[in-house]
């Protein structure tokens, strides 16, 4: 009972209940707006289990925003760059709600400053930069988020000055404070990733850069590793754009998810390339071992080299506590009348996926493994074997900790059997030269060959 109490976040009412105080006695009217962060910040994020997604971060941000128009409203106010901090919060959340709020909080905070026509402008502006850069992938992006809210406020201005055009200086501010807040998301947005703990598209894309040491490192030491990841990537990227959830994430958590192989990469099928196998001269249980040690070399690998916490997650989730059903079948096939074999010693330690993303790449993994191992990989056998693993994976409870409905579920086998019977349909048998002699002597239609 003390440690359920103790796992109870207390501290995002305490720090909401300090930041409204600290504005109640500052006679400024941001009980609202800092109300609407707290709430949301602390209900929306215990929902979605997002760590990067919290009051302190949402506060952060507000704060931060607010602080600047404080000082800089006592100047040319058109100079607050008023997209800045939505257009931040869309890049490091990747979640369109949160920019909103963190815009409708930003225009009230304005307007208790300022006026209302300041506050309408900061809310448009908000707004807009939010859309504009909403999965962005490219800093061009942004930048050209920055000019298209530029014209977005000045047309505002013209709209609340009932069409009247103003000073010219006006729309200059307007015009330099959107391209000025593009840039500077830019230059600090790697700052606030490392203080959110937290991956955004950019930063995602720079990882999915096949010249990384560790991809390198696969290419030369498991090739078939490497390969295995690459499949898993696209097939993991297609399922979750079927799903509606971030498929760039899960392409490149596919990428470096068995990074743990590269340790002893001869003891895994697909990097062996005699028909020996090391694990023959093995008993089942020090085969098991060597299996399920490549999650924890994973994640050393991935702290060596600094991988984002969001990466590692997959390292670490993408078998959940699933059992290596081979290595455990085989020490059930060799037991002894006097021996026991648990089951629970031959579970990975988990944990089960927490995001659908990471589901999506365990069951990727699985499935395209399997299918690689099929002699006769015809649709209907893969579309039989992807549903089979799925349906398993389902029943042993390895995605009772995400939400993936059983409508995912559906549209993820379909993504799955439609790309890898692509990739692993038979061949036609091309006839040999001597062959192919006897065949145009034999068929007059046959073409020459040249």
């Amino acid at each position: 009972m003390i440690k359920q109490i103790a796992k109870i976040k207390v501290w995002p009412l305490f720090l909401s209940a300090a930041l409204i105080w600290l504005a109640y006695v500052s006679r400024i009217s941001l009980g609202v707006p800092l109300s609407l962060l707290a709430l949301y910040g602390y209900f929306r994020a215990r929902r979605l289990d997002e760590k990067n997604l919290c009051l302190k971060n949402l506060a952060l941000l507000f704060l931060i925003g607010f602080a600047g128009s404080y000082f800089l409203i006592k100047g040319p106010v058109l100079a607050i760059p008023f997209c800045l901090i939505p257009m931040l919060g869309t890049l490091l959340f990747n979640n369109l709600e949160v920019s909103l709020l963190l815009a409708l909080a930003g225009s009230v905070a304005i307007f208790s400053l300022s006026n209302f026509s300041l506050g309408i402008i900061s809310l448009v502006s908000g707004i807009a930069a939010s859309i504009l850069v909403f999965g962005a992938r490219k800093r061009s992006t942004v930048i050209r988020a920055g000019a298209a809210v530029a014209v977005i406020q000045a047309l505002t201005l013209v709209f609340l000055d009932r069409f009247w055009l103003g000073p010219a200086v006006d729309y200059l501010y307007l015009a330099l404070n959107g391209l000025a807040a593009s840039i500077i998301v830019l230059g600090v947005l790697a700052v606030f990733e490392f203080l959110f703990d937290t991956s955004t598209n950019i930063s995602l894309l720079e990882l999915a850069d096949f010249q990384h040491p560790l991809l390198q490192r696969m290419v030369l030491e498991a090739p078939g590793t490497y390969h295995h990841s690459l499949v898993v990537g696209n097939i993991s990227e297609a399922a979750c754009d079927a799903v509606g959830v971030n498929a760039l994430l899960a392409r490149v958590g596919a990428y470096y998810h068995d990074i743990g192989k590269l340790a002893k990469p001869e003891y895994f099928s697909e990097n062996q390339l005699m028909k020996s196998n090391k694990h023959d001269s093995l008993s089942p249980a020090m085969s098991k071992l060597i299996i399920m040690n490549h999650v924890r070399e994973g994640l050393e690998l991935a702290r060596k080299y600094r991988l984002r916490p969001a990466i590692v997650d997959f390292i670490r989730q993408h078998h959940g506590n699933s059992l290596v059903y081979y290595f455990y079948r085989r020490a059930l096939e060799s037991l002894e009348e006097d021996q026991e074999v648990k089951e629970e010693g031959f579970r990975y330690p988990g944990p089960k996926p927490k995001t659908k993303e990471a589901a999506i790449v365990l069951l990727a993994d699985s499935v395209e493994a399997a299918t690689r191992a099929l002699k006769d990989p015809e649709p209907a056998k893969i579309e039989e074997l992807a549903r089979k693993i799925i349906n398993n994976k389902f029943i042993d409870g390895q995605l009772d900790e995400c939400d993936l409905t059983l409508k995912d579920l559906e549209r993820i086998s379909a993504v799955f059997v439609r790309i890898l019977s692509g990739i692993y349909h038979s061949r036609v048998n091309y006839p040999s030269d001597d062959n192919y002699k006897k065949l145009s002597k034999t068929d007059p239609h046959q073409p020459e060959k040249g």
